[in-house]
């Protein structure tokens, strides 16, 4: 059986599974999983993200991770990790330019990447293959040692399982997928509720019909990183494509050789993701006791020297290159691309404060 085969046969067996659940078999399957199977990576792939659009990207976060090293007071020994690292491309930029930036960064870093999925794991190490010998690769956070922390996520949350609930004239009840009599996956209200105090402060005046999204896997993955932060002091560098306010609306999206595809078609076949809700996750960082500020991406790699950095990279190139360089900042920073829809989240321990951000 294919995969949406055994979904098929799990729902007639127990009745019907969550959005969530539906999520998380779809991408992370063992045998049948996007992650698993398909390469969503670049322009042969599904969707190109920030690191394959331009060295520019990596290079910068590179000269934050440094400038956080810096502020937590140059430690001689440090915890960098990067989670979900796609290809490896974003940890390659970075260390390029912290190495030329600060060598004593470098040398006392302790590099960690966290990857469940193995076969993206050894893309990576084909990508790092000059620096693995100082890189570990473990399959959780949890699994990462102690000690300061520098953390960078690049839509690492988009793709953690959502549960949706939709309002109906008896208030909001889960959003579930069943089969209908033609045995088709469908969307149907579930019995369970959601707990009000969850819900944003406009609920009630909601119409019927309407979406409401939250992720409590997503929140306890927040959490733990703001806990190890709080702990052992530190700084998370987050950025993903959503909101930074909370309200209403179905988000759940899939994308198949870069183009929208429907969420039910083929499951396991095409990224499934929802817009990432940054007001719960400040406010599961502010839980465990850490300072959190946020910017979109345009607002960062402009404050960071997106320009200048372009500048540099296009002198004495020619015509054709220094187009490509400005088409890169365009879709980089510009507010209708990915400058406006991608959010920057930083997370620091109380003592903390990191250029470009507010401290809150």
């Amino acid at each position: 059986m294919n995969l949406k085969q055994r979904i098929m046969r799990q729902i007639e067996a127990a009745g019907p599974i969550s959005v969530a659940e539906y999520m998380a078999m779809c991408l992370f399957d063992c045998d049948a999983g996007y992650y698993t199977t398909q390469e969503p990576f670049g322009k042969d792939g599904d969707f190109i993200t920030a690191p394959e659009v331009s060295q520019m990207f990596g290079e910068l976060i590179g000269v934050w991770c440094v400038g956080a090293w810096r502020d937590l007071g140059s430690p001689d020994k440090f915890i960098l990790c990067e989670m979900g690292p796609g290809r490896g491309t974003l940890m390659q930029d970075l260390i390029r330019a912290a190495s030329k930036l600060a060598p004593d960064f470098i040398a006392a870093a302790r590099i960690h990447m966290v990857e469940i999925s193995e076969r993206l794991t050894d893309i990576q190490q084909a990508t790092l293959d000059a620096h693995r010998h100082a890189i570990a690769w473990s399959k959780q956070f949890s699994d990462i040692e102690h000690g300061p922390l520098i953390l960078v996520a690049n839509e690492l949350f988009d793709a953690i399982p959502t549960r949706q609930y939709v309002k109906t004239s008896d208030g909001f009840v889960e959003r579930m997928l069943a089969l209908d009599n033609d045995k088709n996956l469908v969307f149907v209200g579930g019995s369970a509720r959601i707990d009000r105090a969850l819900l944003p402060p406009a609920s009630d005046d909601a119409p019927e019909g309407s979406i409401f999204e939250i992720s409590p896997a997503r929140s306890a993955l927040m959490q733990d990183i703001a806990r190890r932060i709080h702990d052992d002091r530190g700084a998370a560098l987050l950025f993903d494509y959503g909101h930074l306010q909370q309200g209403f609306g179905d988000t759940l999206q899939a994308l198949s050789k870069h183009a929208s595809v429907d969420v039910l078609h083929i499951p396991g076949a095409a990224d499934l993701t929802t817009h990432v809700d940054f007001y719960s996750l400040a406010q599961a960082a502010r839980a465990e006791g850490c300072k959190t500020s946020a910017k979109t991406q345009g607002e960062f790699l402009i404050a960071m020297g997106l320009l200048d950095r372009a500048g540099v990279l296009g002198r004495d190139k020619s015509q054709a290159m220094q187009n490509q360089i400005r088409a890169d900042v365009e879709r980089l920073a510009g507010p209708d691309q990915m400058g406006t829809l991608f959010k920057t989240l930083c997370v620091t321990d109380p003592a903390t404060h990191i250029f470009p951000f507010e401290a809150k």
